[in-house]
């Protein structure tokens, strides 16, 4: 995977303001305001930071969190970290460190990992299947 480097000043010239809250200062969206909450179109989930490929939309549930869940993410494209209370573990995009959410095991969901991928709409950009650039 391909790294993507650059500066707090090159990551503001090129995110919203609200984008850089959450991507590069690990901010967290108001529950249940984000764009891809409700969303259930097929497609890609790409990094709104550097546009790497995370999530295919059929591992995308309803868990009614109030932030897009899903189950797992592509191979290699997410980067896990506990945070430092131990409490939950932290998802970035491997390639650029973006903060995309948290991830939870044994919640109990019916899905194939029983992970909750809990990702703020703002870290992601969904891209249509049918649209030339998917995967």
């Amino acid at each position: 995977m391909t790294s993507v480097v650059k500066s707090e000043e090159e990551w503001r010239a090129i995110l919203s303001a609200e984008q850089f809250r959450i991507l590069r200062s690990k901010g967290t969206e108001p529950k249940g305001t984000g764009e891809y909450d409700k969303f259930f179109a097929d497609g890609i989930y790409t990094c709104a930071g550097c546009g790497t490929p995370l999530y295919k939309s059929t591992t995308k549930f309803n868990s009614g969190c109030g932030w897009p869940a899903f189950f797992e993410g592509l191979p290699g494209a997410i980067t896990r970290t506990p945070d430092p209370d131990g409490r939950r573990t932290e998802i970035t995009c491997t390639a650029c460190g973006g903060h995309l959410g948290h991830v939870f095991k044994g919640e109990g969901f019916k899905t194939p990992t029983d992970e909750r991928h809990c990702v703020n709409s703002i870290s992601v950009k969904f891209t249509s299947q049918d649209s030339p650039s998917s995967i």
